[in-house]
């Protein structure tokens, strides 16, 4: 975007900012264009003025991290800015620039990779060019607003017979085992990969946060045996997210399983409301999570523990499935 000013780019970020203050109230102000590759992804609109301008980050994963289980190994990551009047046929135009960039690329037609943009999910009129683009929604970002969130009576104690209980190091195998049976459920869903480097990676993962004096990991129980768990980061380990979000500091629910044969059953939920209640304690206004779009039960399952979506990501596999 070397041709566009700072100037122009200044005043699109501005209307911008103004437009999804109005949208929803937890996005975050946007940040200037990450650096990204260097192509040329701007729409010029009446009088030479910027509607839309992207940046491209190519992204490539370590092969023995937990993040190229969440997603694909290689990355085409789109970061959007589109201001109005028109903000459909604004993305529609910097969709196609993408599309045109991707095609430059010799690896779009490979299986593991993808191409994602991240949007609003409020920003409604978005939705139209990312599918006629070819993009389909797999993951949601989702936040609970801890002050728009009094406690209820019926989060305070499990239902009987459960018990919920904070984990320590010992019990690594059982949240490790548990965290498998989310990465082996969410890949009926497209976004998720099981990888020989998973498991290994899921336990440093774990074990990392069970170090610490009092973790954000919760295992339910039934006659002694784990039925379920939920791990979280608190904002310290949570800064790679925190962006996203305008209310600091933020928190992140990173995982959560519950056994098949234990579902309906009110382990989640129990778990769910030990973490809230930590988090208002450590006076934590925002709690953000992810979850498969597609999944049957999550979107239900979280909106009933206060979350609603505030980003949307939209994929295709190969990249070069852009239209």
């Amino acid at each position: 975007m070397s041709s566009t000013s700072s100037d122009a780019l200044s005043s699109l970020q501005d209307d911008v900012r103004a437009r999804w203050h109005l949208l929803d109230p937890l996005l975050p102000a946007p940040a200037p264009l990450p650096a990204g590759c260097g192509a040329e992804l701007v729409v010029i609109g009446p009088g030479g003025t910027v509607r839309a301008a992207g940046s491209c980050v190519h992204w490539a994963g370590q092969a023995d991290s937990l993040a190229v289980t969440w997603g694909a190994a290689r990355q085409y990551q789109l970061t959007a800015l589109v201001a109005g009047p028109d903000v459909r046929q604004g993305l529609d135009e910097l969709l196609s620039r993408w599309r045109a960039h991707l095609a430059e690329q010799p690896d779009t037609a490979a299986g593991d990779c993808a191409a994602v943009v991240t949007w609003p999910s409020r920003d409604v009129t978005g939705v139209l060019p990312l599918v006629r683009h070819g993009l389909a929604p797999l993951a949601v970002v989702a936040a609970r607003d801890a002050r728009s969130r009094p406690a209820h009576a019926h989060e305070m104690e499990p239902p009987p017979g459960l018990q919920v209980r904070r984990a320590v190091p010992a019990d690594i195998d059982a949240v490790v085992a548990l965290g498998m049976d989310v990465i082996r459920f969410d890949a009926n869903f497209g976004g998720v990969t099981e990888r020989a480097s998973s498991e290994p990676a899921l336990r440093q993962e774990m074990a990392d946060l069970l170090s610490e004096p009092q973790p954000w990991v919760w295992l339910a129980e039934r006659d002694g045996e784990p039925v379920g768990m939920l791990a979280a980061e608190r904002p310290e380990r949570a800064r790679w997210i925190a962006p996203m979000a305008g209310p600091a500091p933020v928190a992140y629910l990173q995982e959560m399983a519950v056994r098949a044969d234990q579902r309906g059953q009110g382990s989640g939920a129990a778990m769910a409301a030990a973490l809230h209640r930590d988090a208002a304690v450590a006076r934590v206004p925002l709690m953000l999570l992810h979850y498969a779009q597609v999944n049957p039960l999550s979107a239900p399952f979280w909106s009933q523990q206060g979350y609603r979506p505030l980003w949307t990501i939209w994929e295709a596999w190969p990249p070069g499935a852009v239209r």
